[in-house]
């Protein structure tokens, strides 16, 4: 298998693993201790961003079309580029941020790198100051200073001043895909909701189940991420709520005075 290929199957399971954990955790109380905690907020972020935007957005623009007409074509057709589109744009928005954030990140690290070898002692020093600032003795602070030095210089002050794990960096890959999954996933529901009951009950159908999957993602958005569950779970039910009203008027006016 080619490497590349070798490399894309790592970044999947990866993505497997990750929302797996993020299942079971929302199930238990256990609290993060993770050594990669950071990436797995990062992870968090951009699922629940990307679910909630899936329902909504494609949930607004279905509910504004069925507004306007109540011809299932239209309907469809919208809805169906609302959900490619979206899941693309995520992705790609995913991609372009996290990328930007690991060569920021890299070049951070090569500067690590050139000041280690070019002004080693200067560096020594400025790792036990950072110690001392967070409480250590001066003698402490230069022991421990002196043992991470020679343990792995370079892993002691990337995670000392810039709190940077140089083998846990953020995968664009990884953020794009889940971006994509996680906003199709959010998209399905309703655009399901909106193409599958009769005419009469789109509306209705997709208000309901929208308010319901906003109610799920908030509570594991909370449970997840240490929050109180209540404000998570308002913010997403009125936000969500407000975008269908809006744009179900607005389908409404449109039809009336358009068609």
């Amino acid at each position: 298998m080619a490497p590349f290929d070798e490399s894309r199957r790592e970044e999947n399971r990866g993505i497997l693993s990750f929302w797996f954990t993020c299942l079971m955790s929302a199930t238990t109380h256990t609290e993060p201790h993770a050594s990669n905690i950071g990436q797995r907020l990062n992870w968090l972020r951009a699922g629940v961003l990307g679910a909630n935007d899936g329902i909504v957005s494609v949930a607004a623009v279905a509910v504004g079309v069925a507004g306007a007409t109540a011809d299932l074509g239209p309907i469809l057709t919208a809805s169906s580029a609302a959900l490619v589109g979206g899941a693309i744009s995520m992705a790609l928005g995913e991609y372009v941020s996290v990328s930007s954030q690991r060569d920021t990140e890299r070049a951070l690290i090569e500067k690590e790198k050139r000041e280690l070898a070019e002004m080693p002692e200067e560096e020594l020093a400025e790792l036990a100051e950072l110690y001392r600032a967070k409480g250590l003795s001066e003698e402490t602070a230069l022991t421990v200073a002196k043992e991470l030095t020679a343990h792995d210089a370079l892993g002691a002050h990337l995670s000392a001043e810039l709190g940077i794990d140089q083998d846990d960096l953020t995968s664009p890959w990884q953020a794009a895909v889940s971006s994509a999954i996680s906003f199709t996933l959010g998209a399905l529901l309703p655009f399901l909701a909106i193409i599958l009951p009769p005419a009469e009950w789109r509306v209705p159908t997709t208000f309901v189940a929208v308010l319901i999957a906003l109610v799920l993602t908030g509570t594991i958005s909370a449970r997840l991420g240490g929050a109180g569950r209540r404000r998570a779970v308002l913010r997403l039910v009125v936000g969500g709520a407000l975008a269908l009203a809006v744009t179900w008027a607005l389908g409404l006016l449109l039809g009336t005075s358009v068609l």
